[in-house]
């Protein structure tokens, strides 16, 4: 038996005319939040309370970033906001005194091996790779 499979699996279907579910829940949603508005407060304030609410509500239906609905950005939003922040310490180079003269620890002379650039770079290679600490303890030696 031949199963027909599905196409386009991540586009939504147009349920209410030319709008998703989401987004006329959004709509409608921001329509509603308009008309208790509208209701309660006088004209003059119910434009100014409502301008933020449908420009939120348009941007909900409508608006993408980098091709991601708006909602994934106000998440991200509160999530960097409400959670800790990782702060990465860059280790700075140190001065050592040998003799008379001073040192930078973190350069490291490299010496020409070959005129071969091929040969050159496969030293570098090896050089990082026994320095780097996270290929040690992932590829164990042989």
């Amino acid at each position: 038996m031949r199963y027909q499979v599905p196409q386009f699996i991540e586009v939504e279907d147009k349920i209410f005319g030319p709008l998703t579910l989401k987004q006329f829940i959004y709509l409608g949603g921001s329509i509603g939040i308009i008309v208790v508005i509208f209701s309660f407060t006088p004209r003059i304030l119910a434009f100014i309370l409502s301008t933020p609410v449908v420009a939120l509500g348009l941007a909900l239906a409508f608006y993408k970033v980098n091709n991601k609905p708006f909602l994934e950005m106000i998440e991200a939003f509160f999530h960097y906001n409400t959670n800790g922040k990782l702060y990465i310490w860059h280790k700075t180079a140190r001065k050592i005194k040998k003799g008379s003269e001073q040192t930078d620890r973190r350069t490291l002379e490299v010496p020409k091996l070959a005129n071969s650039k091929l040969k050159d770079l496969t030293w570098t290679l090896d050089v990082k790779e026994q320095n780097n600490p996270i290929t040690k303890e992932t590829n164990p030696p042989v």
